[in-house]
């Protein structure tokens, strides 16, 4: 006679639980559903166990969505397999999920499952040709609220391969920033600290915001831009509004957060008198070590004017790194030519002579550029019937785009957003200042 019997879970097999997935864990059966899933699933769905006296010995645990029904943990322990317990456990928890009025129930088991006999002995079949796909949502539903009260959203998952060009800046920033953070067990092995800040520092328009928001994309995580002069606003006060949101932040479990133009909140403080500023400089002073002590998230300050910018403020232990983003290269300029011309026409564009003509750009002037040359050529096409010196390229459709005069006109046009003499100061902040 069998000296183990199935009862219903109590919350007191909880260590009985875990003491079941410790064993899988130690024969090398990676369970399907998160330790986090099966626990909640104990409590809230449908769980029975096998005891021998007071011990567990075996768990099911089952959840019902409408007519559909799933096995989402069974366990045995080893010395206690072979006897039956596992088929006996699967016709408990669905009896207990027969009031559901289940059409179907199905499981999900890993390839290296060894109690195949105990779905078969309750009348499982085995599908043939499926496989199982799963995605992580990185935002839980409880954290919606709270980052849509802080303005932050969840950005495209594609921003970071979408970021023309820019190459060395792109991988410096993967390999500093995304990868100790997206790997971070990984990290932990060699001794890496994943980040906790950094400052990006460059000419305006080089793209410093537009790889603050990469960084959020390509780690999935919330991002938040904390807007100083929004905040200045608040009864609190600007320091006082500023400590209040870290502290909403760090009810999140991971974002990256984003403070733009941070020289206007954390300038060179001067001596007598104190100016209105200091105060604030202070209070973001203090909030950063207090954010730094938080994992999974990360600060990302950006600034036209580093020099500008208070020297407690980039010391170490406040900012793992300062990097410089710069002035797009040949290969990042033809990147984002490319990009921006039409695809019905970049083939007979001269996109060599575009990035030879557009040295000194920045990524914005090059679109700004991109974009009134296609204006150009519309208009061209509406209100001079196509009759534009070098006529222009037809398109599939049968409409005119831009040929290289348009653009070449276009870059004649525009002024270049960072002086030779702003680029120059860039690079020697980079020897100054600049740590990666």
């Amino acid at each position: 006679m069998s000296n183990w019997r199935i009862r219903d879970f109590h919350s007191s097999d909880m260590d009985g639980i875990l003491h079941l997935w410790e064993s899988l864990k130690a024969d090398n059966v990676e369970p399907v559903y998160a330790l986090s899933e099966v626990l909640a699933s104990c409590e809230k769905d449908h769980a029975v166990v096998a005891v021998q006296g007071d011990q567990v010995v075996g768990a099911a645990v089952g959840r019902a969505a409408h007519d559909q029904g799933w096995i989402v943990f069974l366990a045995t322990l080893p010395e206690f397999r072979g006897r039956g317990i596992g088929t006996s456990l699967l016709a408990a928890v669905e009896n207990r999920m027969a009031p559901h009025g289940l059409n179907k129930l199905s499981a999900l088991m890993p390839e290296s499952e060894t109690r195949v006999e105990a779905f078969l002995g309750r009348g499982f079949v085995v599908k043939k040709n499926l496989r199982y796909f799963e995605r992580t949502i990185p935002v839980q539903r409880q954290e919606l609220e709270p980052l849509s009260l802080l303005g932050g959203r969840i950005l495209a998952r594609d921003l970071w391969e979408n970021v023309a060009g820019m190459r060395r800046e792109k991988e410096l920033l993967e390999r500093r920033l995304v990868l100790p953070l997206a790997e971070a067990d990984l990290a932990d092995e060699y001794g890496v600290v994943p980040p906790r800040a950094v400052v990006l520092f460059g000419p305006p328009g080089t793209g410093k915001t537009t790889f603050a928001k990469a960084i959020a994309s390509r780690l999935e995580w919330p991002f938040v831009e904390v807007f100083p002069s929004r905040l200045a606003a608040d009864p609190k006060g600007l320091a006082g509004a500023l400590r209040e949101t870290f502290l909403e932040i760090a009810e999140l479990e991971h974002a990256v957060v984003f403070i733009d133009e941070v020289e206007e909140i954390a300038s060179q403080r001067s001596g007598e008198p104190p100016s209105p500023l200091q105060g604030v400089t202070n209070e973001l002073l203090k909030i950063i070590p207090a954010f730094r002590e938080q994992p999974g998230r990360l600060l990302v300050c950006a600034t036209n004017f580093i020099r500008a910018l208070d020297t407690a403020f980039l010391r170490h232990g406040r900012f793992d790194y300062v990097i410089p983003i710069g002035l797009p290269d040949v290969h990042a300029r033809e990147a984002m030519w490319q990009r921006f011309i039409p695809a019905t026409v970049v083939d007979s564009v001269d996109v060599a002579l575009l990035v030879s003509r557009t040295e000194g750009f920045s990524p914005a002037d090059i679109e700004y550029a991109a974009r009134s040359a296609s204006q150009r050529a519309l208009e061209k096409a509406v209100y001079d019937d196509g009759a534009s010196a070098g006529g222009s390229a037809p398109t599939s459709n049968g409409r005119k785009g831009p040929v290289t005069q348009d653009y070449l006109d276009a870059i004649a046009d525009t002024r270049t957003t960072v002086s030779d003499e702003v680029h120059q100061g860039f690079l020697e902040d980079i020897d100054v200042l600049g740590r990666v």
